[in-house]
Formats: C-alpha cells, structure tokens, sequence
C-alpha cells in the first residue's frame, strides 16, 4: 500500500525540517505533504528544502487537512496526519499503519494519553478534553477513544466516505465521530508525544488559542450529534 503523510504547519519554521526529515527516515512514504497554513515565517522553504511538496491553504486546521488530503498522489491507499511541531515521533508509523496493512482496521488513532508523554507535552485541559470527548462518543456510538490526537492513519478510501466538512479545530473530532457513527474498523494505540520543538503552541500557548480551539471543538461535537446519520 503507498503510503502519503500529511503534515499541517502554521508558522514552523523551526522545527518543521526536524519534522519531514524523520518522516523520511522512515523510509515508509511515498510522499511528504507539508500544507503551509498562511504562515508568516519561512516553514515553506524549510519544509522544501527538507523534502517535502509544499502546498498552502487557507487559514485553519481543517483547510489544511483538507488541502493536504486533496493534494496526495492518485495511488495513495493509506494517509498519516501528524503535526508540524515535532511532538509527534514518526518512528512510531508502523503502530499506526500495520493494521491497516493486514486488513484488520481501517481507521488508527494515536492516543498520547496511553502512551509516554514528556514532562510538559500536554497541558491539563488537553487531557482532559480527550476524556471527555471519548466518553460522550462512547456513549453516541459505543467506540472508546482517549485522545483526540493528530498523530492518525486511515484508509484513503474510508476518508473520503466520511465527508468531512469541519475547517477548524474541530476536524481531528469530526473524523473521529464520522468514523464510529459510518462503522468504521477502528483502533485506538498508545504513541509517545514530545514538547514542541520549536514555536509557540497555536491552541495551548495562549488563552485566546485555548479558547477559540475549545469553543470550535465543542460546536463540532453537537454539530455531528444532532447531525443525521
């Protein structure tokens, strides 16, 4: 199965390169997608000069997963999200992928609350949300979830069927609530996730970014719910 990694980045300009060469090193992508997301640095250049195709979006983390997921190459099978700010440890793919290579799954989530965490990596209402938002969609649709993290794969063809339409921060929580209301084959696996290496948090780092990502996360959350199936 070709394999594309799908990398949102807003203002990375430090840590991006780390980020697509460790990605590479894995020697599992077809392709490295960075999706610069109206960024004000140099992460395009960098990611370019990595190795990764640079392709830009509009503002918002859902137009970049989305711009990112329309621009994989016609014979990708499987996309990896991850994130641009090195937390993610891309060593750790064939978590994700070998499910789906053996035909047992067809969605993989990473989940950093089950996993090792470094000191400072995830504040407490990250934590918290990803409980939360595990146990309301347990309750909707009886799948257990402990995180809503970006470090994910999933069947291109299953994606497509999940019709996301969520342009914000919200998108991580469509695709997870998508996926279980549409029966999808899914597994949840411990990964390991890292403090930023380099930047500044664009949810976390400010009370603001805390905030609007929380209130775009929540609207998501009803907007499926009460959504018909």
């Amino acid at each position: 199965m070709n394999v594309s990694v799908v990398v949102p980045a807003l203002n990375e300009e430090e840590p991006i390169a780390a980020v697509v060469r460790e990605v590479t090193a894995t020697a599992i992508p077809r392709e490295v997608i960075v999706v610069d997301n109206e960024s004000t640095d140099r992460t395009a250049e960098q990611a370019e000069t990595a190795g990764a195709r640079v392709v830009r979006a509009t503002r918002g983390y859902g137009w970049a997963c989305a711009a990112g997921v329309a621009a994989v190459s016609k014979d990708c099978d499987i996309i990896v999200f991850l994130d641009g700010d090195g937390s993610d440890v891309p060593a750790l793919m064939p978590a994700l992928l070998d499910p789906i290579y053996h035909g047992t799954h067809d969605f993989v989530i990473g989940s950093r609350i089950r996993g090792h965490r470094e000191a400072g990596s995830m504040n407490f209402q990250q934590v918290f949300a990803g409980y939360l938002a595990g146990f309301l969609i347990r309750l909707l649709y009886g799948v257990r979830y402990t995180d809503m993290c970006a470090f994910r794969a999933i069947r291109r063809d299953a994606l497509a069927k999940l019709d996301m339409r969520e342009k914000t921060y919200g998108w991580n929580l469509e695709m997870q609530m998508k996926a279980a209301r549409a029966g999808l084959r899914i597994l949840e696996v411990p990964v390991d996730h890292r403090r930023r290496a380099g930047g500044t948090s664009k949810v976390s780092g400010t009370l603001r970014g805390t905030f609007l990502a929380g209130w775009r996360i929540v609207a998501t959350f009803f907007r499926i719910a009460l959504a018909k199936s």
